[in-house]
């Protein structure tokens, strides 16, 4: 590992909060009566290679809180936060930034629109917006959007800065007047933060309302999601975790993609996502800031076809139409290994995947670097991973999958049927 890349790690007795959701005991859901230890045991080993300041983690399993632990500190222990920074302790309710797992967040308020029937997943972007439909991008649709087809999958590199992200009006300018990169439709490319935008634009011009405003009354208020939002209110701050770089130093050809899909190099991104103008903007592709808990919950509501104490936000059909494949392990013309995808979502594997072994069903997203949140309806979990360390490359990483390996270990497949 490169010199000084490493946070310092505290014993983990002494930086173990326990403080949130009463946790059941795992054989009330199926599970053997050691398969919380277990998991958290994994957390802890991933605390121990020093690369993740902070750890959050809450798995539900039948609905119910299994886990709901946090480790280490938000603040004070990264290499890229600011001298003199008081440590602070993780706890379950610390914010953290999900990232790209926005993604599949506002994917789903698109899903929201097609199911009021106030758009259809296969219109053109620009009878929503026709000032987008130049450069043959008339031809891009949502479906294309939401499936990384639509061809703008980066920012123009003479035009990334930081401060840009917090300009959605300049960045929608941009991507009007940008030429497609291939034909709409005909390659598979992650677009990490384009997407975002032309979807948050169309909301707001099909709804007159905010993509913020949106995300809030029509999803975080019903569940009870306090923090569940684009950014946070400026007095809110001081409570995200700050973000720090650990792990090797980038040299291409990683370097190169990372530029390539981000627009920055790697530690110029991670400074620029603990700034007051990126916590407190709206980048709908990369910037919902909430607690692991919250996310969990999210993707438990998910997992339930749509509805969560007996509060329904999607019909079934919706939930399920944004989870279908769309993309088999087609190699992404970005970042240059094969995914598979849905309308919004990471998809699970046969074999080996994001989300363990034998998750062919799992789906969820992650978030830059080491963010997880995910559902695996046949293991019945629904689970999110927190973390403000970013080792984009390092031996140590293997403890994070590690951690996801033992949570659908611990959880047999099929619990509950027949």
């Amino acid at each position: 590992m490169s010199l000084g890349t490493k946070s310092h790690v505290y014993p983990a007795a002494e930086v173990t909060s326990c403080e949130g959701l009463e946790e059941v005991d795992p054989r009330e859901v199926g599970l053997r009566a050691d398969a919380a230890r277990k998991m958290w045991a994994a957390a802890e080993r991933m605390y121990a290679t020093g690369l993740y300041p902070a750890v959050g983690l809450c798995v539900r399993r039948g609905g119910k809180v299994l886990v709901d632990r946090a480790i280490g500190h938000t603040r004070g222990n990264g290499v890229d936060d600011p001298a003199g920074t008081a440590l602070r302790r993780a706890k379950p309710s610390s914010l953290h930034n999900l990232f790209s797992a926005s993604k599949m967040v506002t994917a789903m308020l698109i899903h929201l629109l097609d199911e009021r029937r106030l758009v259809h997943l296969d219109d053109p972007v620009c009878e929503y917006i026709p000032e987008f439909g130049t450069h043959g991008k008339e031809w891009i649709t949502l479906r294309h959007v939401l499936t990384h087809r639509a061809g703008i999958p980066n920012i123009p590199p003479d035009k990334a800065n930081p401060s840009l992200l917090t300009n959605p009006d300049e960045v929608l300018e941009l991507l009007c007047n940008a030429k497609p990169v291939w034909r709409p439709g005909r390659r598979f490319g992650y677009h990490a933060l384009t997407g975002g935008f032309v979807l948050g634009e169309v909301l707001q011009r099909v709804t007159g309302r905010t993509i913020q405003e949106f995300l809030q009354v029509e999803i975080s208020k019903k569940l009870g999601l306090d923090h569940f939002r684009y950014g946070v209110a400026p007095e809110s701050l001081d409570e995200v975790a700050l973000n720090t770089f650990t792990g090797l130093r980038l040299l291409p050809p990683a370097s190169t993609i990372f530029r390539k899909v981000i627009g920055l190099p790697c530690r110029k991104a991670i400074v620029a996502s603990n700034s007051a103008d990126f916590l407190t903007g709206v980048v709908p592709a990369g910037n919902i800031v909430t607690t692991a808990e919250q996310a969990s919950r999210f993707m438990e509501m998910l997992l339930r076809g749509g509805e969560l104490g007996g509060v329904r936000i999607f019909d079934p059909r919706t939930v399920a139409r944004s989870i279908a494949e769309q993309v088999y392990l087609e190699l992404d013309a970005t970042m240059g290994f094969p995914v598979r995808y849905s309308l919004g979502f990471m998809l699970g594997g046969p074999r080996v995947s994001l989300y363990g072994r034998h998750s062919s069903r799992a789906f969820g997203h992650m978030g830059f670097t080491n963010v997880l949140m995910w559902a695996d309806p046949e293991r019945d979990i629904s689970a999110c991973i927190m973390t403000n360390g970013k080792p984009v490359i390092s031996p140590g990483s293997i403890r994070w999958l590690g951690l996801i390996g033992t949570i659908a270990k611990q959880c047999p497949r099929d619990w509950g049927r027949g």
